[in-house]
C-alpha cells in the first residue's frame, strides 16, 4: 500500500533544542527540501508552527508540528521513534485565515492574513475610540477601548481567551469579536459572528487617538480603517496524532 507521505521536510525554530531535534531526525529519516515535500515536520513551538503555516500558506503542504518549545498547543508530542507511522496514521484539521485590509491615515492600502486573530490597538497612553460595522450595517457606532480582535476558532485559545474572549470549537462556523480592555460601552463584551461576516472597523480620530493593526504577527501604524474577513478559498492543513487532534484541544482547554 502506497504511504500518504513519501517525502518528507523538517523546518526548525533557531533554539537549540530544536536544532539538535531536526538533526537527530534528519539523520534517521530520508527528507528533501520544503518547497519538494508531501509533508512539513516542523520543530519548534507555537511561534514556528504560525511561522509555518504562513510560509506554506499557498502550497497546500501539510504540517506536523513537534514541541520543542513551551506551550506547543499546536504540536504534536516530540518523539525520534516511529515517524512515518505516526505520519500515516494522523488527523486532518483544515484551518482558513482571516483576510486584513487597512488603510492609513497617508492613504496606504495594506494587506495580510491571519490564522489566529485580527487587532487593533491604540498607540498611546490614550484610548481608541472605534466604531464597527458587520456586513455594512453599523452595529457599534462608538467603542471606547485600548482596541478590538476578531479571532479565528484556531485562534480562539490565544490573545482573544487571554482578554476575555470565548473559545470556538474548531469546527464552528464563527468568529469571535471581543474587545480589549472596553471602557465604553461596559457591558459590551463583543459578539459572536458568522464565519461570511465582514467586519469593518473605523478610527473616528485616528489624528489624536492613533490605532495600530496587527495580523499575527504582520502590523501596520496609523491607521484609519481595518476591514476584516475568513479567507475561505485558503485551506491550511495541520496533522495531528490520533487523540491529540486540534479540535480536541480546543475542547479540552474549556475544561481547565
Amino acid at each position: 500500500m502506497a504511504r500518504r507521505f513519501e517525502r518528507l521536510a523538517f523546518v526548525a525554530s533557531p533554539t537549540e533544542d530544536a536544532r539538535q531535534a531536526a538533526a537527530t531526525l534528519m539523520r534517521r529519516y530520508d527528507h528533501v527540501p520544503p518547497d519538494e515535500a508531501d509533508v512539513v515536520v516542523a520543530l519548534g513551538g507555537d511561534g514556528l508552527m504560525l511561522q509555518t503555516l504562513h510560509r506554506f500558506m499557498h502550497a497546500g503542504t501539510p504540517i506536523y508540528g513537534m514541541n520543542r518549545g513551551t506551550v506547543g498547543f499546536l504540536m504534536n508530542e516530540f518523539r525520534e521513534d516511529g515517524l512515518i507511522e505516526r505520519l500515516e496514521n494522523t488527523k486532518r484539521s483544515i484551518i482558513h485565515p482571516l483576510m486584513m485590509e487597512a488603510v492609513d491615515t497617508e492613504g496606504r492600502r495594506h494587506q495580510a492574513r491571519a490564522l489566529n486573530e485580527v487587532y487593533m490597538l491604540r498607540q498611546t497612553h490614550q484610548t481608541a475610540k472605534l466604531r464597527i460595522s458587520i456586513d455594512g450595517h453599523v452595529r457599534l457606532p462608538e467603542l471606547i477601548a485600548d482596541g478590538v480582535l476578531a479571532a479565528t476558532p484556531a485562534g480562539s485559545t490565544a490573545y482573544n481567551l487571554s482578554v476575555g474572549g470565548p473559545i470556538l470549537p474548531l469546527n464552528a462556523r464563527l468568529l469571535a469579536l471581543t474587545p480589549i480592555s472596553a471602557f465604553r460601552p461596559r457591558r459590551w463584551h463583543g459578539a459572536l459572528l458568522p464565519d461570511y461576516a465582514r467586519i469593518l472597523i473605523e478610527v473616528l480620530d485616528a489624528e489624536h487617538r492613533p490605532v495600530a493593526a496587527v495580523a499575527d504577527h504582520t502590523e501596520f501604524r496609523r491607521v484609519c480603517t481595518v476591514e476584516t474577513w475568513l479567507d475561505h478559498a485558503t485551506n491550511l492543513t495541520l496533522l495531528h496524532d490520533p487523540g491529540h487532534s486540534l479540535d480536541e484541544r480546543i475542547l479540552r482547554e474549556q475544561f481547565g
